[in-house]
C-alpha cells in the first residue's frame, strides 16, 4: 500500500492532488472504499452486510485491463488480432464475466435484504438496467 504525505489540514485540492498520485489498483480500492464512505452517510444505518455488497456491487476492473480489453477488441474489430492476442481476449472477458457474475450476486443479495425487486434496487442506486442490443 502507498504512503501519501499531507498536511495536516488538507484542502479538498490537495487532498484530490494526493489521490491522483495513487497507483491504478490503489485508486480503484480507494474510490471503492469512498463510496462506502459516502452510502454510510447517506445511508447511517447501513448493515455491515449492506456495506459489503455495496463494496462488491462498485468494484471495477483494474484500468490497466480495461484498456487493454478496448485494444483487444478494437484489433478483433480491425480483423488484426493475433491468435495469442485472441486468447487473451478471451481471458480478460471470462475475468469480467466472472466480476460481473458476482456484482449480480451482490446486487441481487441486497435486493433481497432491503426486500426490494433488482429493478427497484438498481433505480435507487443509480444503476441502469442492462442493454441487450
Amino acid at each position: 500500500m502507498a504512503t501519501i504525505s499531507i498536511e495536516a489540514h488538507v484542502s479538498t485540492e490537495q487532498l484530490l492532488h494526493a489521490v491522483e498520485q495513487l497507483p491504478p489498483q490503489e485508486f480503484a480500492a480507494f474510490v471503492a472504499r469512498l463510496l462506502a464512505l459516502r452510502a454510510r452517510r447517506q445511508e447511517p444505518h447501513l448493515s455491515q452486510s449492506e456495506t459489503a455488497l455495496l463494496l462488491q456491487i462498485n468494484q471495477r476492473i483494474d484500468p490497466s485491463n480495461e484498456h487493454r480489453l478496448h485494444e483487444l477488441v478494437a484489433k478483433r474489430q480491425d480483423e488484426t488480432i493475433t491468435e495469442n492476442e485472441l486468447h487473451e481476449l478471451i481471458g480478460l472477458t471470462d475475468l469480467i464475466e466472472q466480476r460481473d457474475l458476482k456484482r449480480l450476486a451482490a446486487l441481487d443479495a441486497l435486493a433481497t435484504l432491503r426486500r426490494l425487486s433488482l429493478a427497484d434496487l438498481m433505480a435507487s442506486l443509480g444503476i441502469p438496467p442492462p442493454s441487450h442490443a
